[in-house]
């Protein structure tokens, strides 16, 4: 078995300052030719650990031993993304590293040996050569900007086969893609492997994980678990061995009881900077007593959406988005209004943004400080700190952020914490609309199942909740009505309790010719 070893991990180390241990005394092993699956709740180290592997962290202690000649392990020293690549190793990061501008061909040319000619029309052959290899599609000369989050992924794994990569790290590669999309690169990973790939996917999707896998090593809390045959672990197996005790994976999705119109859109249309329309035309109805799911392939208009609601977003004529109140008899129009506008107004909103720290949550600072930028406005608010304090303590005791303070600057955590942070502070504040894109991005099984029994409890409130979302599975136990976007144009909405995934995924990605029904 030990000829079969490509890679050794022993008794890594890393540490970020004095405080956070991201991991300690990790030792695993990843085959030949095998689909290792890479598990762990929020903050258990496991990018940590293939960010090490992949030259972007250095370990303060510990071996990395590789069969680099097929004569067995030796040890390796990997200072460095270069050093990672001429190992064999690549890694495909959430975010991807291409250069919009550019075409396929230009990107994966990119950082090659300066001293060899660039040739455009080898490099273009090449490529499709690995795609015809592996099942891939790829445009050689199609411009990043005009691909789909799918074709950008699929050109990051061939950069890094191209640069010679046997050892590939995936991570979360399936957040946003469609079913069909998520079914294609489980095809061609599965090529690779056949053609002596390892691959190592770090992901929180068990069902993909048993799909796709051959075994799963678990990560809790910075120290390695165990690993096990997929053919031997379910749903439930794994996530006890990543939690360390039995968790409920069920979502209680109740009947919406006494629903009352809270938001109705009227012919929405937002215009990006480049004059191109990101929403066009778009009419619903969000109702308090009931979740609303929203589906769409990556770009489609969902961020447009929720923050024309919250007034970040510029308009154009004609459209309408009315406010109803609880207890009120005629409903505001937030159109024309700014973010500050409309809470002013009165209108109790609160905004999961896309972007955490961007948009949702100030990096510098810690959970108490961030608490008072939400919910604690009134008066000056530098000299009331007890609220904000407590508040910031129940988060993390709720949601179980992993912190070593809730003065640490939140940018120090793990993304999947930061996400805790800011989830609770909105829900804090009380909501009769509760907005959230991509609540559960980035979150462990565990903790994903706490925030939908959050929401769930928003909705039994009689709250309105906008759920953006990218697990269809997820939208489909959730969610009361789904309301699916194609290329900024509302495409259908549907019954969550009747519809299939591969409807949904058909109604992501084909725009219907007749007239959709606003619902």
């Amino acid at each position: 078995m030990q000829n079969n070893i490509a890679v050794k991990l022993q008794d890594i180390t890393k540490t970020f300052g004095k405080q956070v241990v991201a991991n300690k005394d990790v030792t695993l092993d990843i085959r030949k030719g095998e689909i290792l699956s890479l598990l762990g709740e929020n903050g258990s180290g496991k990018t940590t650990l293939m960010n090490m592997l992949a030259g972007i962290y250095f370990p303060d202690s510990g071996h990395i031993f590789m069969d680099t000649d097929g004569e067995g392990l030796k040890e390796v020293s990997i200072c460095s993304p270069k050093d990672a690549y001429a190992l064999g190793i690549g890694m495909i990061h959430q975010h991807f590293k291409l250069v919009d501008v550019f075409t396929a061909t230009e990107n994966v040319a990119l950082g090659l040996d300066k001293s060899i000619a660039f040739n455009k029309k080898q490099i273009a052959q090449d490529i499709k050569a690995i795609c015809d290899k592996y099942g891939f599609k790829v445009e050689a000369d199609k411009k990043v900007y005009n691909m789909s989050v799918s074709e950008k992924q699929t050109l990051e794994i061939v950069k890094a086969l191209y640069r010679g990569a046997n050892i590939l790290i995936l991570d979360e590669p399936t957040a946003v893609l469609t079913p069909q999309e998520t079914d294609m690169l489980f095809d061609v990973m599965r090529n690779m492997k056949a053609d002596g790939k390892s691959i190592i996917i770090i992901t929180h999707k068990l069902n993909e994980v048993l799909e796709i896998s051959d075994r799963v090593s678990i990560l809790r809390k910075g120290e390695y678990v165990g690993t096990v045959d997929t053919a031997d672990a379910t749903v439930s197996s794994l996530t006890e061995m990543m939690v360390g005790q039995k968790v409920t994976l069920e979502i209680d999705r109740k009947e919406p009881k006494d629903i009352k119109e809270r938001l109705v859109v009227k012919n929405l249309t937002c215009v990006n900077k480049y004059g191109v329309k990101a929403l066009d035309n778009v009419s619903f109805t969000a109702y308090g007593g009931e979740i609303l799911g929203i589906a769409g392939i990556s770009g489609s208009g969902q961020k447009e959406l929720l923050e024309a609601i919250a007034g970040l977003q510029d308009t154009v004529e004609n459209s309408s988005i009315e406010y109803i109140a609880p207890e009120a008899n005629t409903p505001s129009q937030l159109i024309g209004k700014t973010a500050l506008q409309i809470k002013n107004m009165g209108v109790a909103l609160s905004f999961v943004p896309e972007d955490r720290l961007g948009m949702g949550l100030v990096g510098t600072m810690g959970m108490s400080d961030n608490m008072m930028l939400r919910s604690y406005r009134k008066g000056f608010i530098f000299t009331e700190r007890k609220g904000p304090k407590s508040l910031a303590q129940k988060v993390k005791d709720d949601l179980e952020v992993v912190t070593p303070s809730i003065t640490t600057p939140v940018r120090k955590l793990s993304g999947g914490n930061v996400q805790k942070v800011l989830v609770g502070r909105e829900i804090a504040a009380e909501p009769t609309v509760l907005m959230t894109a991509y609540a559960v991005r980035g979150l462990d099984v565990n903790t994903s199942y706490t925030i939908y029994g959050l929401l769930n409890e928003q909705k039994e409130k009689g709250v309105a909740v906008i759920y953006v979302g990218e697990d269809l599975d997820v939208l489909l136990a959730l969610s009361d009505r789904i309301m699916v976007l194609c290329d900024g144009k509302l495409n259908g909405i549907v019954d969550a309790r009747t519809t299939t995934k591969e409807e949904i995924g058909l109604l992501m990605t084909h725009l219907r010719e007749e007239e959709n029904d606003n619902g």
